[in-house]
């Protein structure tokens, strides 16, 4: 863990919450001045701390009103194969969110899609293609709960 200090923790807890905030809010939030929070901040994001700065979008809204998560098995489980998955699933815009999991599946995915015609024009493309993957499982989002990538921080 790279070493963080409680003004660094109190930073990463507010702009995970907003990251619109200006350095005068933010100064006002963890008691340092405006020029040394922009300061952190750009420290925190080149050391990769804050991996990016993101706007959480309503599916519906954009017209991808449709999300899935999709238990993915390779056929082999080799460092090639999952590799070369891996590099799929960072090239393939419909994949929103890629985890490679332990357990009965090789792959968590969640994917969106404006309808389910689209969803299965991708499955053709993404699964049915890819003569690397045993098979895969499908489970429909009902309703989108939470939407969130803050991490609890204890400052």
């Amino acid at each position: 863990m790279t070493d963080l200090d409680r003004a660094d923790l109190s930073l990463l807890q507010a702009v995970q919450s907003n990251n619109r905030l200006t350095s005068e809010e933010l100064a006002g939030l963890v008691n340092l001045s405006p020029t040394a929070c922009q300061r952190r901040l750009k420290r925190l994001r080149a050391k990769g701390v804050i991996e990016a700065d993101v706007s959480i979008l309503s599916p519906r809204a954009v017209g991808r009103q449709v999300t899935m998560i999709v238990l993915v098995s390779l056929e082999r489980e080799r460092a090639d194969i999952v590799d070369r998955f891996k590099a799929a699933i960072r090239n393939t815009s419909e994949v929103m969110i890629g985890y490679y999991v332990t357990g009965d599946a090789d792959f968590l995915l969640i994917v969106t899609a404006r309808d389910m015609e689209e969803y299965e024009q991708f499955t053709r493309r993404f699964f049915y293609e890819n003569h690397d993957i045993k098979g895969f499982k499908t489970m429909v989002v009902m309703d989108r709960v939470k939407a969130s990538f803050a991490l609890p921080i204890k400052v």
